[in-house]
């Protein structure tokens, strides 16, 4: 058989626990011929025991590490098993809808596209909610009172939008931006960058991508008729949240920062990073602690109570972040 001109690679973005279901739309719900490669960081028992199941039934190409891994980390183990014209880069709690993968191959091919990315929903409800439908993102060089300030502007178009609300104004068009939950890439492309960043450990991975991207003088499209939903957790299992610490720590997201301001030369004053550090840790506050409050003030919610939460957490959070740093 011909070698088929997409490699698929899947990777961990947060937590384990929809892995199965991600995977099962894959295989239910893309007719283009495919190769896929699967990484899988650590996961449990239960989805371990399914991966190798699974690879062995569809014979894709299961790698596994003993060690939980940045998203960054796990593209690139990902890449090196690519020999295909193109290949996707997706998450494990990415649904994906019929016709997918073909809509995303002929918009590349039809625009010589570097980069093309579908119709992202975000949420428990497929095809309902827009988290992504491209975007803009670049640096802006300024000159204040003689000093050059560069800053990040970035933008999602129809973020949090109905899908049906919008439905007439989504069309194929190119951006300056796509993120890693699901997204086609010429595979040719890595010449010129090399692999991805690994030092941006959980934030700005995707702006840093699409920005080389752009500098190369790749271009960057969004094809809204390949439709996926990125799937939010309602609650989290108990053995997806030690991943989720690591992977929304303090440590790795302000390392990502930190590393993302320097590649790119841009101020830590612009409000682009002000507004990310004043809300480091929030995921995790958000998605753990929140309706933990909540439950705990028996149907209202005590202010003080989550203060004194979220400074236990971040203690916690540091001690996981700094056994991980030791151990591997």
């Amino acid at each position: 058989m011909n070698q088929p001109d997409v490699t698929i690679i899947v990777s961990p973005r947060e937590r384990f626990s929809y892995s199965r279901e991600s995977l099962e739309s894959i295989y239910k719900n893309t007719n283009y011929p495919f190769s896929l490669v699967y990484v899988d960081g650590n996961s449990p028992h239960n989805v371990q025991k399914y991966l190798q199941n699974k690879s062995q039934a569809q014979d894709f190409k299961l790698i596994r590490s003993e060690k939980y891994l940045a998203p960054n980390q796990a593209r690139n183990i990902g890449l090196n098993f690519v020999d295909s014209k193109y290949l996707v880069f997706i998450d494990n709690d990415v649904y994906v809808e019929p016709g997918w993968l073909e809509k995303l191959v002929h918009c590349a091919e039809e625009t010589d596209a570097a980069v093309v990315c579908p119709l992202v929903c975000i949420g428990q409800e497929r095809l309902s909610k827009i988290h992504l439908a491209g975007g803009e993102a670049r640096i802006i060089v300024e000159i204040r009172h003689e000093t050059v300030c560069r800053k990040v502007h970035e933008k999602h178009y129809f973020v949090n939008r109905s899908v049906d609300e919008v439905q007439s104004q989504l069309q194929r068009q190119k951006c300056e931006f796509a993120e890693f939950h699901c997204m086609l890439v010429r595979t040719d492309i890595f010449q010129s960058l090399g692999q991805l960043d690994e030092k941006l450990l959980s934030t700005r991975e995707h702006i840093d991508f699409c920005l080389m991207v752009t500098n190369a003088g790749g271009s960057i499209y969004c094809e809204p008729d390949s439709v996926v939903t990125y799937i939010t957790a309602e609650k989290f299992a108990l053995s997806d949240i030690p991943y989720f610490l690591l992977r929304w720590s303090d440590a790795w997201e302000l390392a990502s920062l930190k590393r993302f301001r320097k590649k790119w030369d841009v101020t830590k004053k612009d409000k682009y990073f002000r507004k990310r550090y004043k809300r480091l840790g929030h995921r995790r506050h958000k998605a753990l602690l929140r309706p933990l409050v909540r439950k705990l003030s028996f149907g209202g919610y005590a202010t003080w109570l989550e203060k004194i939460l979220i400074a236990g957490e971040r203690q916690l959070n540091q001690y996981i972040s700094d056994r991980y740093s030791i151990e591997h």
